[in-house]
């Protein structure tokens, strides 16, 4: 077997790095939002581009924005991998991606984040058409309504499994709703629902969030009685034991059931006429 010398192996495993990097093979960055993407209006947000270690440089844009042509120019002023927003405005909100810089090339953009800013518009309602307790493998339709013409409805779940459905709106009661179906519902869509209203011309820009929905998946249990209820039992069940004893006693004493005899009736004499 022939050993490779160790600067061989070396410039090998940089020569095929730069090769990668060339070919815009460089590992995708991640972004996310600090707290989070739905921001109440006028509240700051964090923007976070996570990057290998190595990452010489970032940057964090609006997706379709124009990038600076001066890249060295931008990387002198993005050593940080973070961006930070003050107070979330309309035209703060849309498609943010990122990317880094590493051995002097550019990785692929991230997946875009959507930015949300809430509290344009009043809040909808949220009603569970089957109630808030439903067994495993029900249909649960929840019911987003508002007096306001929305174009679409966006259901969000705020715990566990962070879901977000859109629903376009129809007529109905003065106003629009949307449904949305949980079909079959499983104990993984227990949670706190929310919905939102919006319009098509500016997709990012949500209502209010309406009042939270508790939706609990629960399936029938066997009934175990309590304590309590079980004293009361055993009593009501040695009353009845005493009773039939009594009973029993009192047949017993009274000669218990008559007794045939094969001897026939005594004949009536003249003695008895």
């Amino acid at each position: 077997m022939s050993m490779v010398p160790p600067s061989l192996l070396c410039l090998g495993l940089c020569l095929s790095q730069s090769t990668w990097a060339q070919k815009g093979t460089l590992p995708l960055p991640r972004i996310t939002a600090l707290p989070g993407s739905t921001v109440p209006a006028k509240s700051p947000v964090t923007l976070l581009c996570q990057g290998p270690k190595q990452a010489e440089g970032y940057r964090i844009s609006r997706v379709g924005s124009p990038e600076p042509m001066d890249k060295e120019e931008q990387i002198m002023s993005r050593k940080t991998n973070t961006l930070s927003i003050a107070a979330v405005t309309t035209d703060k909100t849309g498609l943010y991606h990122c990317s880094y810089q590493r051995g002097g090339h550019w990785s692929q953009f991230s997946d875009p984040l959507q930015l949300v800013m809430t509290g344009a518009y009043d809040k909808p309602s949220l009603s569970s058409m089957a109630g808030t307790v439903v067994a495993p493998g029900e249909t649960v339709k929840l019911q987003c309504f508002s007096k306001i013409n929305h174009d679409v409805f966006i259901l969000t779940k705020e715990d566990g499994d962070h879901v977000t459905q859109n629903q376009s709106s129809v007529p109905q009661d003065r106003g629009r709703q949307a449904i949305f179906l949980l079909n079959p519902v499983s104990s993984t869509q227990a949670g706190t629902y929310r919905c939102y209203g919006a319009f098509l011309n500016n997709p990012y820009v949500w209502s209010q969030p309406s009042d939270p929905l508790q939706l609990q998946v629960e399936a029938p249990t066997a009934w175990h009685p309590s304590v309590e209820t079980q004293v009361r039992l055993s009593l009501a069940a040695l009353l009845l034991l005493v009773m039939v004893v009594l009973l029993a006693e009192a047949w017993c004493s009274r000669g218990g059931p008559s007794v045939k005899s094969d001897e026939p009736p005594p004949q009536w004499t003249d003695k008895h006429r």
